[in-house]
């Protein structure tokens, strides 16, 4: 037979945690192995590298911060070691690197595979990101997924234009929702997957940004991302479909 094991105790009296930590240090499963676009990349490594799965906009209410989560899968990271972010092909320093339990954040001087990172973004760091020690590889099966519900979007105040772009570009960082600008029009559309990521949106932008939106239907029924290696055919085709 197979045995499982459970815990019982109180984090509030302070009962049973240090053997609940005991039992996850024992049991729980080593950092694994994972696929990049050129090969497997070992946790046992000595070099680092990482990838970026999540994006949180205004951590900090009083900063209007962002985060990007980044998870070490091999190698130490160290304070302020230099990191090459494989899309932008760019050398970036991280020596303020964060790390979080519960609602209490701290700098990082060392962290190990398995380890989550968090780390300021200005806009420049996307889901996805692969940082490395140099080599040019780039992390795989982190999805993303094409919308299915579509709504126009519209301001109650034309005067907060500005507030309303800056918000759904941070907000669209974070994967939840994706926004379209079609190429005949000034519309701004949000694609989702579910209904409740549109109300999730507008309350943050009213909450976090100040702007009171709301939504209109809109004649698009899907969205496809579209490739071609040769500029002038993709050219061509964009101006079939205005």
């Amino acid at each position: 037979g197979e045995i499982t094991p459970v815990f019982f105790g109180t984090a509030l009296g302070n009962f049973g945690v240090d053997h609940m930590l005991d039992g996850l240090v024992e049991w729980a499963p080593a950092p694994m192995p994972r696929q990049t676009d050129t090969r497997t990349v070992e946790a046992s490594e000595d070099k680092f590298t990482g990838f970026v799965f999540k994006i949180q906009a205004n951590m900090d209410p009083k900063h209007r911060d962002r985060v990007a989560f980044m998870r070490v899968v091999s190698g130490k990271y160290e304070k302020g070691m230099k990191l090459r972010q494989v899309r932008t092909a760019k050398d970036v320093v991280i020596s303020d690197a964060l790390t979080f339990m519960a609602g209490d954040r701290s700098h990082v001087e060392e962290a190990y595979p398995g380890d989550i990172l968090g780390l300021h973004n200005h806009g420049t760091i996307q889901i996805g990101d692969t940082f490395t020690q140099g080599e040019m590889m780039k992390f795989t099966g982190i999805p993303n997924f094409a919308p299915e519900l579509f709504r126009r979007i519209r301001l109650k105040d034309p005067l907060k234009q500005k507030q309303l772009l800056k918000g759904l570009v941070q907000l669209s960082e974070e994967g939840a929702v994706q926004v379209f600008r079609p190429i005949s029009n000034n519309d701004l559309i949000v694609g989702a997957v579910g209904v409740l990521q549109f109300d999730v949106v507008v309350s943050r932008l009213k909450s976090e940004y100040n702007v009171e939106a709301v939504y209109e239907s809109v004649n698009v029924a899907t969205a496809r991302w579209v490739e071609c290696a040769d500029a002038k055919k993709f050219e061509e085709f964009k101006r079939k479909n205005e």
